[in-house]
């Protein structure tokens, strides 16, 4: 009986037969086992769409089929299909280093069973099963290349990753930094994400110890936004004090307030007069939002002249706070002074100081405290020789709560 052979050219000796030569057609037998188990072969597929049949070679080593690591070679100017014979069974670790952007199939040589096919742009690695389970149409089953690699570039669908480990960035798809990763030493806070049922809002937690913040940080002059618009968050805030709501002080007090029409229906002064002889002064009390972080504030004053004279105007700013039952008869904080400012030579014009320094408020302010507050010129610091017209001033504080609850 002659001898047979398997579908990757092993010779199967049949008993009695090859007197002689067993000891030649073993090793090469072995030679043969050793290249299906391991062995190592390129493959030139270069040139246009074409088929690449892969053939047997019974009894001689050296088969491109019969290795176990393949790598396609060749600059591909077309689609290009390669075969391998229906009684093959085995799997392959192949590497598509082709130059060219086509595609690249692994087949049966007949039949209508699976194949594997690299994309046109896909140069990768594929592990591959020829599973002969059909004598007709057989399938050839791309395993998957498994774990992640160190080096290459994967695409997970439907991983579940446990605790994982990520570096100092996030990338896009582009390759473009989407997010950057900053690690602390010992952290104990972090940031939950939880996505909701229909009708509700995800929500991004500040997780960890018991009253943790939640730092949202534009960069340089950037501001937080929802959609196009700001999101009005904690921090510096004013308020507007207009002459009106001022009074003359009892003791060198500046003139009542006095409404000044210029021309009929425009804008009319209604402002509290400061005189350049002595320092005159002026009351008003503001009681804060609950949010003030209680402490310093500062402050721009708006006012006018009524002549040409380009003197300048200073005035100076302190103030108390008064808690519930506590006396009202308390000294008032130290004074500061803006920076003087002087007039444009134009009567009527409007003039605003830039921001004061910080203002200490006296009496160690508290929630709910009423602040009362002096506003006097200061002439000893200015030069202006009219009557200074104030119409009110700005008082800017500094917020640390979302609100006043």
């Amino acid at each position: 009986m002659a001898s047979t052979f398997t579908g990757l050219g092993v010779q199967l000796m049949t008993t009695g037969e090859k007197a002689g030569t067993w000891g030649t057609l073993t090793n090469t037998n072995w030679n043969i086992m050793e290249q299906i188990s391991g062995g190592y072969i390129e493959q030139d597929i270069a040139g246009g769409a074409q088929t690449t049949t892969l053939s047997v070679n019974d009894g001689t080593a050296g088969a491109t089929l019969a290795h176990r690591v393949i790598k396609f070679t060749g600059s591909i100017t077309g689609n290009q299909i390669v075969t391998i014979p229906l009684d093959v069974q085995t799997f392959y670790f192949i590497d598509n280093a082709t130059s060219g952007a086509y595609t690249v199939q692994f087949k049966y040589a007949s039949g209508s069973g699976g194949t594997v096919t690299w994309a046109a742009t896909d140069k990768g690695n594929k592990i591959i099963y020829a599973a002969a389970n059909d004598g007709t149409n057989p399938d050839i089953v791309d395993f998957g290349m498994g774990d992640v690699t160190l080096t290459g570039t994967e695409t997970l669908t439907n991983k579940t990753l446990t605790s994982p480990k990520i570096g100092t960035s996030i990338l896009d798809t582009n390759g473009n930094e989407l997010a950057l990763l900053t690690a602390t030493g010992s952290a104990v806070n972090e940031i939950t994400l939880a996505n909701a049922a229909s009708g509700n809002g995800p929500i991004i937690s500040s997780t960890g110890e018991t009253n943790v913040d939640l730092n949202l940080n534009p960069k340089g002059s950037g501001v937080l936004k929802s959609g196009t618009a700001a999101v009005k968050v904690a921090g510096k805030e004013t308020i507007w004090v207009p002459a009106v709501a001022m009074y003359p002080a009892s003791s060198n007090g500046c003139g009542d307030i006095a409404q000044t029409e210029l021309t009929a229906q425009r804008p009319e002064v209604k402002a509290l007069p400061f005189d350049a002889s002595s320092d005159e002064y002026a009351q008003f009390a503001v009681a804060f939002p609950k949010s003030w972080n209680l402490g310093t504030v500062t402050f721009q004053t708006y006012w006018s002249v009524t002549g040409t004279n380009t003197g300048t105007v200073c005035f100076a700013v302190q103030g108390v706070a008064v808690s519930s039952d506590d006396t009202l008869d308390v000294a008032m904080g130290t004074a500061v002074a803006n920076t003087a400012l002087a007039a444009s030579g134009t009567a009527n014009d409007l003039m605003v100081n830039v921001e004061s320094g910080a203002v200490t408020i006296g009496g160690s302010p508290a929630d709910a405290d009423e602040i009362f507050f002096n506003i006097y010129r200061d002439v000893s610091a200015d030069s202006q020789t009219a009557d200074a017209r104030l119409l009110g001033v700005k008082i800017f504080f500094t917020t640390d709560a979302a609100n006043d609850a």
